[in-house]
């Protein structure tokens, strides 16, 4: 089936940004805006290299799309890709903050709190309709985050704060369907190095000089930035935003795995207890695409 692409899509993208700590830990030494600036401009530049080398029957295309479209649809689609690169921008420099200076569990949480506002945000914006079994899920996942949230009062803040503005940029790109993906991405990537370009000198501190920060920005860029971005908004041409906010659990189940196996952080009752409840809202909002083949054989089955 057709979903079939976009529904891996997604939980790759999920799957490769739940090992982003990994490349991001290491450069806790240098500030989180000095990691979203060359973070932003290797992705941009590489984007535009690809985009210009590789793809120009596709660039020319599109461009011919646009110039016949009517001014209205012209604006609309200028503004949800503007205001998905500011989303972006937001989202990668709190969620680089509080990775390095707040705790790896306020990131990993706004990831639990992101596919419950991401549901809510398209029931009532796009006309997202959920089964009885998906809004079942989405309770269990609130009931799940509420345990987690208690008594951290400040890394709630950060979480929810990062949510929203990822939740926000799912909603926005849903609409935005006109276009090749990895178009929009390089062209997002662009207006967020225009962005920033001005408060570089300023903001950027000391040019890094360590071989290894310029290694580990490569991967971030490469494997952490560009691959996954592009799955997600793969995705979201063949799913609804709500079934991609639930996948994106994936993210902070490896992230949970990995604070306790590598990193090495503590862990108590509540927290195991809170992820497993998480695991299975996951599972119970997919149930549909889960078991749906296993039922279909076992219909034929009993049809022989």
């Amino acid at each position: 089936m057709q979903i079939n692409k976009y529904y891996a899509s997604a939980l790759t993208a999920f799957i490769i940004w739940g090992f982003f700590s990994l490349a991001l830990k290491p450069l806790h030494d240098y500030t989180s805006l000095s990691i979203l600036f060359y973070r932003i401009f290797m992705a941009t530049v590489i984007l535009l290299g690809i985009n210009f080398l590789f793809r120009k029957a596709i660039v020319k295309n599109d461009m011919a799309i646009y110039r016949s479209m009517a001014n209205k649809q012209k604006l609309k689609l200028v503004a949800l890709t503007i205001v998905g690169g500011f989303l972006l921008i937001l989202n990668w420099l709190l969620f680089i903050y509080a990775m390095n200076h707040v705790s790896l569990k306020s990131a990993s949480f706004a990831y639990l709190i992101c596919p419950i506002v991401t549901t809510i945000l398209a029931y009532f914006i796009l006309k997202e309709k959920l089964s009885q079994w998906q809004w079942f899920s989405v309770t269990l996942c609130v009931l799940s985050c509420g345990i987690l949230s208690y008594g951290n009062l400040i890394e709630l803040l950060y979480s929810i704060t990062i949510a929203f503005s990822f939740a926000l940029y799912l909603i926005s790109q849903r609409k935005n369907n006109v276009f090749d993906k990895f178009l929009i991405l390089t062209v997002q990537m662009g207006i967020a190095s225009l962005v920033m370009l001005p408060f570089f000198p300023f903001y950027s501190g000391e040019t890094p000089t360590e071989s290894l920060f310029y290694i580990l920005l490569l991967v971030i860029v490469v494997l952490f930035t560009i691959i996954p971005l592009y799955l997600n908004l793969f995705a979201l041409k063949g799913m609804n935003s709500s079934a991609v906010g639930i996948l994106m659990y994936t993210n902070p189940l490896l992230n949970f795995v990995l604070s306790i196996v590598y990193f090495k952080e503590p862990i108590n009752q509540i927290q195991i207890i809170s992820y497993v409840l998480i695991l299975i809202s996951v599972v119970i909002f997919n149930e549909r695409f889960l078991f749906r083949k296993s039922k279909v054989k076992t219909d034929n089955a009993f049809k022989m």
